[in-house]
């Protein structure tokens, strides 16, 4: 079913040349996996495996993952309010909602399609905002979910994952039980651990690029389904300034997930992890959203910038 979000072509077409990468990538790196471990159906079996967990399973992951919960609609009437109204506007199959016990504000959207996507929003997010700006966070959360953008963002990143994993394997296995291998073993060993750390950052900068523009494009496509992208900007100021604030050992659980949220969990003075960061930064979200005002002519909220 078509949502009344603004489609994004762009959007779609960097997704599609993404997949067909990342897909190009995969099969070479299930290759070199067959022939350097000489077992294809070990190779097959754990990376089809995984594949499929992350797929069917990946919400249930993020939440657990993130301390999330549902809830329902006695319990958070006003959320639920909010979501109920977007999802009517967007003419699109209300998401599972959730809310996780975290100070930390933020959001995130996840799941294989509309039909089964979850929507959680942090205790922290939920007490700084007005309503004008959980709602605006919310329409971005959701144009995530109706553009599909989500989902493959979770697909794409499985090859990372994986690829990580097998770089670590290799690593400490080597680390730890070198002396009792021998010289051709070893030799493996280095090729898989090479073709993984290469894999994993081929797949890393692809997953990067595109995540960027999605952040954008979700923003776009909440500020024109609202009509009030001063609030969303106004929402974003805030949410970024209050996680600056927040110590960094409490980000480091969060920042696994960093693709899928609302913002970034980077402390105060990211360095090089804004280079590398899965968003776009403030300045430009909030240049983006100024534009978007201007066309629609709104009046910025009182006491808020654009």
């Amino acid at each position: 079913m078509q949502s009344r979000f603004r489609s994004d072509r762009r959007l779609t077409v960097r997704m599609t040349v993404t997949l067909f990468l990342l897909g190009l990538l995969y099969v070479a790196f299930v290759a070199a996996l067959i022939v350097l471990l000489k077992s294809w159906v070990l190779v097959v079996v754990i990376a089809g495996g995984m594949l499929g967990a992350q797929y069917w399973f990946s919400d249930r992951i993020a939440l657990f993952a993130m301390r999330g919960r549902v809830v329902e609609r006695e319990e958070y009437p006003e959320l639920h309010a909010v979501v109920d109204r977007l999802c009517a506007i967007a003419d699109m199959p209300k998401p599972v909602v959730a809310v996780s016990q975290m100070d930390m504000p933020n959001a995130f959207a996840t799941g294989r399609n509309p039909d089964n996507a979850v929507v959680c929003v942090t205790t922290g997010l939920l007490r700084r905002l007005e309503p004008a700006e959980l709602e605006g966070v919310l329409a971005h959360e959701l144009s995530h979910v109706a553009h599909k953008d989500v989902a493959v963002i979770t697909i794409a990143s499985f090859l990372g994952v994986i690829a990580g994993l097998i770089v670590r394997f290799a690593f400490y296995s080597q680390l730890f039980g070198g002396g009792r291998r021998d010289q051709n073993t070893a030799v493996v060993f280095a090729a898989v651990m090479a073709v993984s750390a290469a894999v994993y950052a081929i797949s890393f900068l692809l997953i990067r690029a595109l995540s960027r523009y999605r952040e954008l494009a979700a923003d776009r496509a909440a500020a024109l389904l609202t009509g009030r992208p001063s609030a969303l900007a106004s929402a974003l100021t805030k949410v970024t300034g209050d996680i600056a604030r927040i110590p960094t050992k409490d980000l480091r659980t969060a920042q696994a997930f960093n693709a899928f949220y609302f913002t970034p969990a980077l402390g105060a003075e990211p360095g090089l992890a804004r280079i590398f960061s899965t968003h776009p930064s403030l300045e430009q979200r909030l240049e983006q959203l100024g534009r978007i005002s201007t066309e629609l002519g709104e009046t910025a909220l009182p006491g808020k910038a654009d």
